[in-house]
């Protein structure tokens, strides 16, 4: 889908955001804010004759003066985005987190965030039913949404970073904590029937999924809500560098199975990604940019979920999201079987190899999987391409008698 279509379709305003602020790790890119000192180089065509050459042999005799020297541009300091490992700059390391709650029903696709987000998680909401949070950190697009509500899982997530948390209102479980705990101690609570005017919804879909917000908006929200940018938070997770080419994997695949979305991953040697679709979606997009929903880790992870018996009769779930259990951690093509861990409402969720070494992500973009117990999961790993054969490397063909 093209970007323009997306927009005539979906209508969403184009208003605020901000750049990226991420340092490519390419050589000769530069960060945001750094001055460029590209410009022209060649001599003026007014020094040169007709024909190309000089228009008098003076033009050739060395000046007396020194030939000015060209000032170099100091390269900025740069530092690992806690939630990402991607190098940006010291300012944007430090901006707030935030967590948005995003719908998951086939109205609300495609979703817009994803391309941005730093973080996502997925997990079931009610009736079988997955919800989406995305957490931005180092960049946040010019629209998200459709927001959607809170549940108490998901608060604990985003108390892992004292998230700005960003739903349209919630269970009676999670309201009542951000009631209690939504100033800070556990996150920043950033419900819609309070600072509606952050949000604003779209003419082409109904209610409830056409919430929207946008990236200038957040920042505001986060500032109003208290959740303002003080110092970068310690990362939680561990992040290394992508494997070399020759040493990832060709093929592989991942399926998880909720009872109203199935979730595949087929990864990409290539851009070391996990190319994502979903139930209505071959190629899942982000609705704003157009762009390929393509993490570059994996995670999935299983807790038991039952009934909130809220007396709602909507069918909500709580979660055993403390203490541990099994996960499977997918990155450079290849899956590592281990544990996950988190030891209280705000302390981070962590990943562990059977060793209990702490499992290093590829410095990018995660999708957090959470499924119930006994949920179909399925992982293929792909197998490494074996290395060309140069025609040197061959042995000499034996001489034939005459």
């Amino acid at each position: 889908m093209r970007r323009a279509a997306t927009l005539g379709v979906l209508g969403i305003a184009a208003a605020g955001g901000f750049g990226l602020g991420v340092v490519l790790a390419t050589g000769g890119q530069q960060p945001v804010g750094a001055v460029s000192s590209t410009g022209p180089s060649a001599a003026p065509l007014s020094s040169l004759g007709s024909a190309g050459s000089p228009t008098s042999s003076a033009s050739l005799a060395p000046s007396s003066s020194p030939e000015p020297t060209a000032t170099p541009v100091p390269t900025p300091t740069t530092v690992p985005a806690p939630l990402t490992g991607r190098l940006v700059l010291p300012q944007v390391a430090a901006r707030h987190p935030i967590a948005v709650m995003i719908d998951d029903l086939g109205a609300a696709r495609p979703q817009s965030g994803f391309s941005a987000a730093s973080v996502v998680w997925q997990a079931p909401a009610e009736g079988g039913i997955p919800r989406y949070m995305l957490v931005f950190q180092e960049n946040i697009p010019k629209a998200v949404g459709p927001v959607r509500s809170s549940r108490q899982y998901y608060i604990a997530w985003a108390s892992e970073w004292k998230a700005l948390y960003v739903h349209a209102g919630g269970s009676p479980q999670a309201l009542a904590s951000l009631r209690a705990n939504g100033r800070g101690q556990w996150v920043y609570n950033a419900d819609e029937f309070r600072w509606g005017h952050y949000f604003h919804r779209i003419r082409q879909r109904f209610a409830p999924h056409n919430l929207y917000t946008d990236g200038a908006n957040l920042r505001r929200l986060a500032n109003a809500a208290g959740a303002r940018d003080s110092k970068a938070p310690k990362a939680a997770w561990k992040f290394g560098p992508a494997a070399p080419l020759a040493r990832r994997p060709s093929g592989g695949r991942i399926q998880v199975t909720y009872p109203w979305n199935k979730i595949t991953y087929r990864y990409d040697r290539a851009s070391n990604t996990y190319l994502r679709s979903v139930t209505g979606e071959i190629k899942q997009i982000d609705a704003y940019t157009g762009a390929r929903v393509a993490p570059t880790n994996v995670v999935i992870m299983t807790m038991s979920f039952g009934p909130l018996n809220d007396g709602s009769h909507k069918h909500r779930l709580e979660a055993n999201f403390i203490g541990k259990g099994t996960a499977w951690v997918s990155t450079n093509g290849r899956t590592i079987k281990g544990t996950w861990a988190k030891k209280s409402m705000t302390s981070p969720t962590r990943f562990y190899d059977r060793n209990g070494r702490q499992i290093v992500l590829t410095v990018g973009q995660t999708f957090v999987q959470v499924m119930p117990i006994g949920s179909r999961i399925l992982i293929a790993d792909g197998k490494v391409p074996a290395p060309a054969t140069t025609p040197s490397a061959m042995p000499s063909p034996m001489p034939q008698p005459s």
